[in-house]
């Protein structure tokens, strides 16, 4: 049994020192795996159920196309990844799941060791012999990595690890021979893993967090073919009992060990979290909760009114109702009467949302004639001015989002807060003079489709930037919509180059600014994350340079400058960070958290609470 334990208080203080000391010296940590309590042990909450709402329905919940976080929400629950993030830590910190400890680094930044823990087992299923689940080892995480670089799998998440492990994009073009071994990838023995890359990647252990990393057994794959995507099978805290376009249902996974829940280690400070009834999760093994309930409500009518029917147990409150249940909007602070029913929280999203050009069509992106590619530029830019980013705020984001210019969002550290905000003014007097100065006229613009899911808020998007566009000089009729009847569908035909500008929402994988600047490198392009196509030979080469960097000054001057590129070449009409605004049940102990935690939160809820 362990020794007694500190004071939460006091333990967070230390906890919190100790992680940042580790994660800044990039110290090896081996953590012994160790638990008192019975693996068998059931939660004390026999029945519960935890009802989530979200605003999409996942495409697919195969680990490989896991591009949304809708499909993310889900497979971070039904699979184990080697990382995830601290419940409560803010700015984000990694944390053990899968493996037993931080990694172990060489000196050169080339060499990785991994140790997993020796008691994961995937669930129960007919995929296995006689049924059973067995034990999970390092070569399901060669296997699943291996399966992104199969080009038969068309993934969405190979763009996390092409060219950095030794061999595996060769593996990939050789025919991808799942019996093949690759040098990077070695399983030294069961449970430890040795990746080996091509040059230093210091991000490669925030990979490992992300729902794309998620470990598959290959019998499961095989016997499922493409059903996989729908019967996904795993070692994670939930086995999935049902999926469709309205609602996955899931359950406990008995076989799911973890040591219990240190919750200082977690981040818990008392100031920010002493009111939502998390003290009672201290010391014990999760999840807490028996069942879960992905709602999939992409009307946010139809999800206020399922939260205030009692149907699901949260909301991220939708513009219209902000009225109703604020008193106050700088600083956020609810009225008494939601305060008396709810839960409450709210904080700045650790993304954006953006608007973006298809910049593989030569009508308005990328041109090899240098007067054209210029003209098109102008055309780019003047659209960017006649962007209103205050009414976008204050029509759909409760007024409160921060607007910032370029693609680095507050919520990295290299956030540039002094950068010029000219590219984020309206300002459409300025872009009828461009577009006039480069010779356009209403007969000589494009035509331009907008691609959007379907859904009355996102129909009032179009609607606004439409309206704006007029005021530009676009001709109404040439500024058409193509709507989509679910995100996915959307996703598809964007992938698929369909679309001439659409508008998106970006969730940080991981808290680098790699991680937003990596949307414009060349190599990423449709159908991986570059959905602009975005080609700049010198962006590409500081990309690479950057890309081997660890984090400092030198390195954040250099995202910074990619940053300017992508504003003067006028790719993305960005960007606004939400402030979410989230309420839940009174009787359920928890923090949703649908940033970079994602669906991670959800085997700390404790929905046993409710009468």
């Amino acid at each position: 049994m362990p020794p007694a334990r500190k004071p939460i208080v006091e333990r967070t203080h230390n906890a919190m020192r100790n992680s940042l000391l580790r994660l800044v010296a990039g110290a090896v940590v081996a953590s012994a795996v160790a638990a008192c309590s019975d693996p068998t042990e059931t939660p004390e909450t026999a029945g519960s159920v935890y009802r989530h709402a979200i605003d999409g329905t996942p495409s697919t919940l195969d680990p490989a196309q896991a591009s949304t976080i809708y499909s993310s929400m889900v497979v971070v629950n039904v699979f184990d990844t080697l990382y995830r993030y601290k419940y409560l830590a803010r700015p984000y910190e990694l944390a053990p799941n899968l493996a037993s400890g931080l990694p172990e680094v060489s000196d050169d930044g080339l060499v990785y060791t991994f140790r997993i823990r020796p008691d994961a087992r995937f669930t129960d299923d007919p995929a296995f012999p006689n049924g059973r689940g067995r034990g999970v080892t390092v070569h399901d995480l060669i296997y699943s990595l291996k399966r992104h670089f199969d080009p038969r799998q068309r993934s969405q998440g190979a763009w996390l690890w092409a060219g950095r492990i030794a061999g595996l994009d060769a593996w990939g073009e050789r025919g991808a021979r799942y019996d093949e071994p690759v040098e990077g990838l070695e399983a030294v023995d069961d449970h430890t893993l040795r990746i080996t890359l091509t040059e230093p990647y210091p991000q490669l252990v925030y990979t490992l967090a992300t729902a794309f990393s998620a470990v598959v057994p290959r019998e499961a794959v095989e016997y499922y073919g493409r059903e996989f995507g729908v019967r996904p099978v795993g070692s994670g805290p939930y086995r999935l009992v049902s999926f469709d376009s309205t609602l996955a249902r899931l359950e406990r996974n008995p076989g799911f060990t973890r040591e219990p829940l240190d919750l200082a280690a977690e981040g818990f400070d008392a100031r920010r979290h002493g009111e939502l009834g998390l003290e009672s999760l201290d010391g014990r093994s999760y999840p807490f909760t028996e069942r879960l309930e992905i709602h999939f409500i992409p009307e946010s009518a139809a999800r206020w009114s399922a939260f205030s029917s009692g149907e699901v147990d949260n909301v991220m409150v939708p513009n219209e109702h902000v009225d109703s249940v604020l008193a106050g909007r700088n600083p956020v602070e609810f009225t008494p009467s939601i305060r008396e029913r709810y839960h409450g929280h709210a904080g700045l999203e650790a993304g954006f949302v953006y608007a973006g050009f298809n910049m593989a069509d030569e009508r308005f992106g990328h041109h090899p004639d240098p007067e054209r590619d210029a003209a098109n530029r102008a055309l780019r830019c003047a659209i960017r001015k006649a962007f209103d980013w205050q009414a976008r705020n204050q029509t759909f984001y409760y007024g409160i989002g921060r607007i910032f210019p370029g693609v680095i969002p507050p919520a990295v550290p290299e956030y540039n807060p002094q950068r010029s905000r000219e590219s984020v003014e309206h300002d459409p007097e300025g872009g009828r003079a461009l577009l006039e100065s480069f010779g356009w006229t209403p007969e000589s613009l494009p035509e331009l489709t907008y691609g959007t899911p379907s859904g009355v808020q996102q129909r009032q998007i179009y609607a606004q930037l439409r309206a704006q566009l007029a005021a530009l000089g676009f001709p109404s009729e040439k500024i058409g919509v193509e709507t989509f009847a679910t995100f996915g569908d959307f996703s598809r035909a964007m992938k698929n180059r369909q679309l001439d500008l659409f508008f998106l929402g970006w969730t940080l994988d991981y808290p680098d600014a790699q991680n937003t600047l990596q949307l414009f490198y060349g190599p990423h392009e449709t159908p991986g994350s570059n959905n602009f196509n975005y080609r700049n030979p010198e962006f590409d080469a500081l990309y690479e340079q950057t890309a081997t960097m660890q984090p400092g000054p030198e390195r954040t001057a250099l995202y910074r400058r990619m940053n300017g590129m992508v504003i003067d070449d006028c790719v993305a009409i960005s960007g606004l960070s939400r402030t979410r605004i989230h309420l839940w049940d009174r009787d359920i102990a928890g923090l949703p958290d649908r940033e970079i935690l994602g669906g991670f939160f959800m085997r700390f809820v404790d929905a046993a609470r409710r009468p």
